[in-house]
C-alpha cells in the first residue's frame, strides 16, 4: 500500500505538467493560429468579389517631384534662419577653405596637446632616471660594503684558525 501511494504523486505530477505544457503552448501560439485561420476564411469567401479598379497617377521621378534637388540648390531652404541663410549662400570654394582652416586649427590643437604630453613624459622620465641613478649608487655602496665585510670575515677566520692552532699546540683540548 505504501508503494502505491509513492507511485501516485509522480503520476499526478506528470499529468499536471503535461496539461500545463499544452495550455502554455496554446496560449503562446493560439492567437497566431486564430488570426491565420480567420484570414484563411476571409480569402476563401472573398474569391467571388470583382477585382478592384485603381486609377493611380503614373510614377514620377524624384527630380520631377523636387526640381531643386537636381542642382542641389533649394532657394527656400533656411530663408527664416539668418545663420543657415548665410551658410547656404556661401560658395563651394569658401566652404572648402573654411573646412581646411578648421582642419588646420584642429591639427594645431592636437599638435599642442601632443607637445604638452611629450614634455610631461620627458619630465617624468628625467625624474625616474634620477631615482634610478640614486638606486644604482646605493646598490654600488652596498655591494662595496658587502665585499669589505666579506674580506674582513675571511681575515678574521684566518686569525681565529691561527690562534686555535697555537692553543692546540700549547695543550688546549677544545670544546
Amino acid at each position: 500500500m505504501r508503494t502505491e501511494m509513492n507511485r501516485r504523486p509522480p503520476t499526478y505530477f506528470r499529468c499536471c505538467l503535461v496539461i500545463f505544457a499544452v495550455v502554455s503552448a496554446l496560449f503562446v501560439s493560439g492567437p497566431a493560429l486564430f488570426f491565420k485561420f480567420k484570414k484563411g476564411l476571409k480569402w476563401k469567401g472573398a474569391s467571388g468579389c470583382a477585382p478592384c479598379v485603381c486609377h493611380c497617377a503614373p510614377a514620377q521621378s524624384l527630380f520631377q517631384i523636387v526640381p531643386g534637388l537636381a542642382n542641389l540648390t533649394i532657394t527656400d531652404c533656411g530663408k527664416d534662419d539668418p545663420d543657415l541663410k548665410e551658410e547656404m549662400e556661401k560658395h563651394v570654394v569658401d566652404l572648402l577653405s573654411e573646412e581646411l582652416k578648421l582642419q588646420e586649427t584642429i591639427g594645431e590643437e592636437h599638435s599642442q596637446h601632443m607637445n604638452i604630453t611629450l614634455g610631461e613624459a620627458k619630465r617624468l622620465a628625467s625624474q625616474y632616471q634620477g631615482e634610478a641613478d640614486k638606486c644604482i649608487i646605493a646598490t654600488q655602496t652596498c655591494e662595496g660594503a658587502r665585499e669589505r665585510a666579506e674580506a674582513l670575515i675571511t681575515k678574521e677566520k684566518k686569525i681565529t684558525s691561527m690562534w686555535e692552532q697555537r692553543a692546540l699546540q700549547l695543550g688546549w683540548e677544545g670544546e
